[in-house]
């Protein structure tokens, strides 16, 4: 197991706990079952009963909490800085003897049902999930994190056990602290637990997972009637992965500069801010160990579907033609450096980042590291990644009308 301390100066206490596996790895499994345990790994362990759990950080004014995504399932806690070693230990505890009890199977199949009808009656969420399965269809990336209604109502407490006893060891695992604390006397103390909870032969029987390779799919430009009051519609393609450097940090400017939170982001400037199209608009890059997806997603109503797309694809086209200016390429790297710097300011997302880093690159880079890469991608660096990525041979269309 991995870990890494991060001091800070707050009284508040943040630890995760990072497991590499996720949706991608239900291979031999009901699909589903990775977010099925997040849920379920509360509800009982070998010392502690689901209403012990639910009430342990309750009562020290603390939260605990969990999330899934295709490639890893986090687990995590928020208290005082004092209460951290217990919070550290029962996250650990959770992931090392869940008991799963059949009663609690049976009522969480249900809260997760009505999450998938939840998401269903979603459509900005579920377009998203849908050009997934189309793009990656044929590759363990193509499977909804959430799983189906039918999968799900299978997943028995004996494949629950399976997976975890399979995918959760400790060369997977990452534990990270950011709290004001000593971070040597911390360092121990993680030292101590992973003793107390994992032996030298918790890796031994580890499966070996071979990669998928992706496959060829075709580009596809579908449309589905949903009756929806808008249309929904998600333009976008394949994009770097997480372990392609210098192209990843490329595309994660090429991205901010065209649909990032901002309002100044291209797409949001035209669409929204001078037409008044949409409501919103962004462009959104996600990160896999083998690949990425850019996606153009936005709402608008009927009639002004086909003046966004038009207005979409006039932008693609000038950033694939045109080299952003010296002044521009600069304005666009402050404001990158100054969402990262604002959003790592938070105790929480620092934690879950180390996480992150630690289970992709095994260790955590600095803020100085993080600066240096962005300062390191050139203008043409940035139109090679839109020629690539917004070529109209790359794309694929999703509509929901």
């Amino acid at each position: 197991m991995q870990y890494a301390v991060k001091r800070s100066g707050s009284s508040v206490g943040y630890c995760a706990l990072s497991i590499r596996c996720g949706t991608r790895d239900e291979a031999g499994f009901h699909s589903g079952i990775a977010h099925f345990i997040e849920h379920t790994i509360f509800k009982g362990t070998s010392k502690r009963s689901a209403s012990v759990i639910n009430g342990y950080l309750d009562r020290l004014g603390g939260e605990l909490n969990a999330f899934t995504t295709k490639e890893e399932i986090v687990f995590h806690a928020t208290v005082l800085k004092e209460d951290l070693p217990k919070a550290t230990s029962l996250l650990l505890e959770l992931a090392t003897s869940p008991t799963f009890p059949e009663h609690e199977i049976n009522t969480e199949k249900s809260v997760v049902i009505d999450e998938i009808h939840s998401y269903k009656d979603t459509p900005s969420e579920d377009i998203y999930d849908r050009f997934e399965e189309m793009l990656f269809k044929g590759h363990p990336l193509s499977g909804n994190i959430l799983g189906t209604k039918a999968s799900v109502k299978k997943i028995t407490r004996d494949e629950l056990i399976r997976f975890i006893s399979e995918k959760f060891r400790p060369s997977k695992m990452a534990l990270t602290i950011v709290a004001d604390i000593d971070e040597k006397k911390m360092e121990k103390d993680i030292l101590k637990l992973a003793d107390k909870f994992f032996t030298a032969a918790d890796d031994a029987a580890a499966v070996t997972e071979a990669s998928t390779p992706l496959p060829n799919n075709p580009q596809f430009d579908t449309t589905v009637s949903k009756r929806n009051h808008q249309a929904n519609c998600i333009i976008g393609g394949l994009a770097p992965s997480l372990y392609q450097e210098r192209e990843r940090l490329a595309t994660v400017l090429l991205c901010n500069i065209l649909g990032g939170p901002a309002n100044n982001s291209i797409l949001n400037s035209v669409l929204r801010e001078k037409h008044g199209w949409v409501y919103g608009v962004e462009c959104g890059y996600t990160q896999y160990a083998d690949t990425g997806i850019v996606a153009i997603s936005l709402g608008c109503d009927k009639t002004n579907l086909e003046k966004c797309i038009k207005a979409i694809e006039k932008e693609l086209e000038k950033l694939r033609t045109e080299t952003l200016s010296e002044r521009k390429l600069k304005a666009a790297k402050k404001q990158l450096l100054g969402q990262l710097a604002i959003s790592g300011d938070n105790g929480e997302t620092q934690c879950l980042s180390m996480g992150k880093g630690l289970i992709a690159y095994g260790k955590v880079s600095s803020g100085k590291e993080n600066r240096n890469l962005v300062e390191g991608v050139t203008a043409e660096d940035i139109r090679e990644m839109a020629q690539k990525i917004f070529d109209p041979a790359n794309l694929s269309k999703l509509i929901y009308v």
